[in-house]
């Protein structure tokens, strides 16, 4: 069964999409970015919004009824390749011991204050 949550972030009724979909034992976590959706306000650091964008998915699986621990995909999006060597302790303490598949691209996002946007799938576990 499909289900639909939302971060009540305003973008998503905008843009048409939802912050994860869950279609049966699977979650996929839309590109998540690091405003903080209860003041609609972004940080101007790369690693407080890395850690907003943590946050706001790690919430989403939980809604969804998954957890971080299982997180089996990341794709990792900054706008300068020197925010890798910052932001990857902080992924490390979040997905250290998870150990995801993952990617990091350096690319544009969509407005000049966003620094970084992460996406996640996870698969339910069975253990």
């Amino acid at each position: 069964m499909r289900r639909l949550i939302s971060s009540g972030s305003p973008f998503e009724k905008i843009a048409g999409y939802s912050r994860a979909v869950v279609e049966g034992e699977w979650c996929f976590v839309s590109g998540t970015t690091g405003y903080d959706y209860a003041t609609m306000t972004m940080p101007e650091t790369v690693e407080a919004q890395t850690r907003n964008c943590l946050a706001t998915i790690r919430k989403a699986l939980e809604e969804a009824g998954f957890s971080l621990a299982d997180t089996v995909r990341c794709h990792y999006y900054v706008t300068d390749a020197a925010f890798a060597d910052i932001v990857f302790p902080i992924l490390g303490e979040a997905f250290g011991a998870i150990r995801p598949a993952a990617t990091m691209v350096v690319c544009g996002l969509i407005k000049p204050e966003m620094l970084v946007e992460i996406e996640v799938t996870a698969l339910r576990r069975r253990d």
